[in-house]
């Protein structure tokens, strides 16, 4: 990594960026100490395990790396999936000096040290020579600091690879985005991770040398509890390898080992990221789409990950309402008891109630009828004609009926089956329509009957 510091620095080599362009085999060894991960950095972009989509051949990314002709982009997607792998294999293969920031720690006077380094490509032991500039973490930068990166990213002065594990449309300005190809890099399946896996165990820049025989159920163990990660992989590779003593020259890990080492599973979520929406998104998508067991899932993750129940506890409210409404009138009551039980309760014994009413509303059956009709009440009211309150539904007190405010007012509960047929509403219109789910399949047939009793006017 090229520090801003060491910018000029006069180097005859690098006038003509030809030594920029460094050939990845046969590169020099790394350092002692370099973690596994960064030692089995792919060489070649088939090396790479995954992320076919955009490195398999012919696609337009793979295209432009190969031509030497990428611009600026961001790459964003979950830890461990070749975000950083992909950004210095291309520092190694371009003809540009790179310098590597990371977001989380750099300030607004590192970065202006290497733009306007870049304004002065014109002349000097740098002419002709590109820039490109590694961000990490890009999502930790304010809205002025990405500002100060703007001019010189439209200008094509500097190459820049932003690298986020969050979405950029969220955390990036619209300008800055608008000038980025923005590449999203996907979870590493189970496929993936065991080809790095073995690749780890026979590579010579790997642990070829520890010459490990991990046993079957060590692997099943590691890749189940990578959750994708091929770094979270090859630490605890590394880590079971380095700390198993060689029995007759070989390093046997078996599943304790292998448990050890990557104890327990770390969960990705940040209240304020992505995993937080994207977690309660598919909670209240399961209970909508009537699956228990997912329901439960997402929502032992959010807990386990820290989330306030009273949080889960509102989606269930809301999804009982607007999801499952009068199909099972109950379903409202079970989620407000526990709603009120986890305020009551806290953790851990909130999670017992929640699941209850997380489950009875993923088993109810479901009518947004309710939620519909009151959209529709509301866009009525925007657009639709404003109908005066009828005078025989007015309020009679306070000198009203002096303006025949209730007057011809027919109290229902006079009349047979306590209803009788008036004007409710001026220029009538249906809002609510009830599905056949449920007990609203009965509320459906008493409206129907009720619409049909137009001469009721008869007095108990």
């Amino acid at each position: 990594m090229v520090m801003p510091d060491s910018l000029f620095e006069e180097n005859p080599e690098a006038a003509t960026g030809e030594t920029a362009r460094r050939p990845n085999r046969g590169a020099a060894a790394p350092p002692e100490g370099t973690p596994l991960a960064a030692r089995l950095a792919p060489l070649e972009l088939d090396d790479f395990a995954g992320q076919e989509h955009i490195l398999g051949a012919g696609k337009l990314l793979r295209r432009a790396i190969e031509a030497d002709s990428l611009q600026s982009a961001v790459f964003y997607g979950p830890p461990g999936s070749g975000k950083t792998a992909l950004a210095r294999y291309i520092s190694s293969r371009t003809r540009a000096r790179t310098f590597e920031l990371n977001a989380a720690t750099a300030g607004v006077a590192e970065l202006k040290k290497i733009l306007e380094f870049s304004k002065n490509l014109g002349g000097g032991f740098v002419k002709k020579q590109r820039i490109l500039l590694i961000l990490d973490e890009i999502h930790h930068f304010n809205r002025t600091q990405q500002d100060v990166l703007l001019p010189s990213v439209e200008k094509g002065e500097v190459i820049l690879i932003g690298m986020t594990t969050e979405n950029p449309f969220f955390y990036i300005n619209g300008a800055l985005l608008s000038r980025f190809i923005v590449v999203e890099f996907k979870t590493l399946e189970d496929e993936h991770l065991r080809k790095i896996l073995a690749g780890a165990l026979t590579d010579g820049r790997g642990l070829k040398s520890f010459k490990v025989e991990l046993a079957k159920e060590a692997a099943d163990y590691l890749l189940a509890n990578s959750m994708g990660d091929a770094r979270r992989l090859l630490n605890a590779l590394e880590l079971a390898a380095v700390t198993t003593k060689p029995v007759a020259g070989k390093r046997k890990i078996g599943l304790e080992t292998a448990r050890e080492s990557i104890q327990k599973r770390s969960l990705r979520y940040d209240k304020s990221s992505d995993e937080h929406y994207d977690h309660i998104s598919a909670f209240i998508k399961s209970m909508r789409g009537s699956d228990p067991d997912a329901a439960v899932y997402w929502m032992a993750r959010m807990l386990e990950a820290g989330e306030d129940p009273r949080f889960v506890a509102r989606r269930i409210l809301i999804c009982a309402s607007e999801d499952v409404g009068n199909a099972d009138p109950m379903a409202l009551v079970v989620a407000q008891s526990a709603f009120n039980a986890a305020q009551s309760l806290g953790m851990p014994e909130a999670r017992i109630a929640l699941s209850q009413a997380a489950i009875y509303v993923a088993v109810s059956p479901k009518s947004n009828a309710s939620y519909m009709a009151v959209n529709d009440a509301i866009a009525e009211v925007a657009n639709g004609p404003g109908r005066p309150v009828p005078l025989h539904l007015r309020d009679a007190a306070r000198d009203g009926e002096a303006f025949g405010h209730g007057k011809g007012y027919k109290y229902p509960h006079d009349f047979l089956g306590h209803h009788v047929t008036q004007e409710y509403m001026p220029e009538p219109k249906q809002f609510y329509k009830p599905t056949d789910q449920g007990f609203e399949a009965e509320i459906g047939r008493r409206m129907k009957r009720l619409k049909g009793d137009t001469h009721n006017g008869g007095k108990e």
